[in-house]
């Protein structure tokens, strides 16, 4: 190690070699991913011209010559490379085996996920290919010297360098100019591959959006919303926000292996058409509780503004929101009263960074037999299948399919990993029955109306099309990513929905734009924000129910954002 240092410290480089060498090594090393598939999109054409495919590298290698070179003072230029070696490793890692994509929702998930989320990734397959591939090319430009000329010879070399790139470009562009549109019109997801500058340009409009614009002003919805409940009982309904489940694994939905055998017996309705609003928690949980739909979702804007769970409260209910997911709320129970389940190695659901889902219902348990108000809405924020240690997310005498993935997933095999990802789903199902047990044993004892929801904020890729985990665009993310569950259950005692109705349209297309207005149907509220038309529950309620909850045209047309 000392002989390898001590050799490229006696080596030295014009700042223009450095560039090169530099930039050749991004291209052709690090961009394999983007490289590999622009040329699957080209070949994939009848007729291609293989100069243009010739092209693809040298084009990407002029222009990140020139991205490069216009930073490259002479204080800057090595931190500056080696900072683009490493995050360029990080994300060609990433992308090479997950095949995730550093776009701005990427960025913001990033941005927002805990310490032991993050660390679910490293192991020592990641170090050692990060090392290889982004610490030791970091190494030899730290260790190798720079001849730098005088001022106006670094100067005109650049712009010499400079003109020999855009010249390549320019001609690239005159002879093939139709073929990269093309290309590009008809795969404009390639682009989202580019690294690392797809994550630098997200970087930069995602701080730009959160730390330079200024705050909105919070824009009250209603500001008295009702509780209009034809019952004289008290009413309890648990949302059980669900985390990475897709609903194709799901029995319930068909699945061939038994992952739902607990839910089952309950006589739980399952929607089987329900897609999500994003392909990561970051948007998918705030976009879910809001007004807004996913056509005109904007975090900035959702977060300044009442969310279901703010009208629910508002309108008399008793909210508490409990979870057992360190990726938080999203700022949707900012304004109601929270619990978090700390992951103590005391408590034997917990390994001192995360907690089994069991680990939520012993506060369900004790909010449950201290009712203070006539309604109550708890909502249970899961861990669920977080990936991508799914093994860490049920207990041993939980293991339901086997062989199961119990280490790294890049070490396991395609039947391991579907047996694992299996497993927490049954597990999930296990906890979910538990918590309808909860609920059936108080509306017996006590003769209350209760009701459970389970909805997943969004889907998992486990290997298909070379897709894994979760966080692809959403536009050409696939359906296991935005495929998700939802699951309605009630006790006997309920009159407003009947159940049996909901069997008989529970194979509707839904989405979490439905989401705010269900959660209204079920709660019963009444506002000028509740939409009918968005409602799933609307036909399967009572007349006198319907009426309760629903507002006059006017009304909603006046309240429409």
């Amino acid at each position: 190690m000392k002989a390898f240092i001590l050799y490229f410290k006696h080596r030295s480089l014009t700042t223009n070699q450095l560039l090169l060498l530099t930039c050749s090594y991004i291209v052709f090393v690090l961009n394999g991913p983007f490289l590999n598939k622009a040329v699957t999109a080209v070949t994939a054409l009848q007729d291609y011209n293989v100069l243009f495919l010739l092209s693809l590298p040298i084009f990407l290698l002029s222009l990140s010559i020139i991205i490069q070179g216009v930073l490259a003072f002479k204080l800057i230029i090595k931190p500056l490379l080696i900072l683009t070696i490493l995050s360029s490793s990080l994300i060609f890692y990433s992308t090479l085996n997950y095949g995730t994509i550093f776009d701005y929702t990427m960025v913001q998930n990033t941005i927002e996920t805990d310490s032991a989320e993050l660390m679910s990734y490293v192991n020592l397959y990641a170090i050692s290919f990060i090392f290889i591939t982004g610490v030791i090319p970091a190494l030899l430009i730290y260790l190798v010297r720079i001849n730098y000329k005088p001022f106006y010879q670094e100067v005109w070399s650049r712009i010499k360098l400079f003109g020999v790139c855009i010249s390549t470009v320019l001609l690239i562009a005159i002879f093939f100019y139709s073929n990269y549109a093309s290309v590009g019109r008809n795969n404009k997801q390639l682009i989202n591959y580019i690294t690392p500058y797809k994550m630098v340009d997200a970087s930069a409009k995602f701080v730009k959006k959160q730390y330079f614009y200024s705050p909105l002003e919070f824009k009250i919805l209603d500001t008295a919303p009702s509780i209009e409940r034809e019952s004289t009982k008290k009413h309890v309904t648990v949302m059980v926000l669900g985390e990475t489940a897709r609903a194709q694994n799901f029995s319930l939905n068909g699945y061939e292996k038994p992952t739902n055998q607990f839910t089952e017996k309950l006589g739980v309705v399952s929607f089987s058409q329900m897609s999500s609003c994003g392909t990561a928690t970051a948007v998918s949980v705030p976009c879910m509780f809001s007004r807004l739909d996913k056509q005109h979702y904007d975090k900035r804007t959702a977060t300044a503004q009442q969310n279901v769970v703010d009208l629910i409260h508002l309108a008399g209910a008793d909210v508490l929101w409990i979870s057992n997911n360190n990726g938080s709320c999203k700022g949707v129970c900012s304004r109601v009263k929270t619990e978090k389940i700390a992951p103590n190695k005391t408590n034997p659901l917990c390994d001192g960074e995360y907690c089994f889902d069991e680990a939520l219902l012993s506060p369900l348990s004790i909010k449950l037999n201290q009712l203070s108000s006539e309604n109550t809405l708890i909502v249970l924020h899961m861990i669920g299948s977080h990936g991508p240690t799914y093994f860490k997310r049920y207990p041993s005498d939980h293991i339901l399919f086997t062989p199961d993935c119990r280490s790294d997933i890049q070490n396991c095999t395609e039947e391991q990993l579907v047996n694992s990802y299996d497993n927490t789903i049954a597990y999930t199902d296990f906890v979910l029955s538990k918590i309808i047990n909860q609920l059936d044993r108080l509306a017996d004892k006590e003769n209350i109306e209760t009701s459970l929801l389970y909805i997943s904020d969004h889907g998992e890729s486990l290997g298909e099309s070379g897709a894994y985990l979760h966080g692809l665009p959403y536009a050409f993310a696939p359906k296991e990513q935005t495929h998700v569950p939802m699951i309605y259950w009630s006790d006997a005692q309920q009159t407003d929905l009947s159940l049996n109705c909901l069997n008989t349209i529970s194979d509707s297309p839904l989405t979490h734009d439905n989401v705010f207005d269900a959660m209204l149907s079920v709660m019963s509220v009444r506002t000028k924000v509740y939409t009918s038309d968005n409602d799933p529950f609307i036909h399967c309620k009572s007349q006198s129910a319907i009426a309760r909850t629903t507002v006059d045209t006017s009304s909603q047309k006046e309240a429409k954002l």
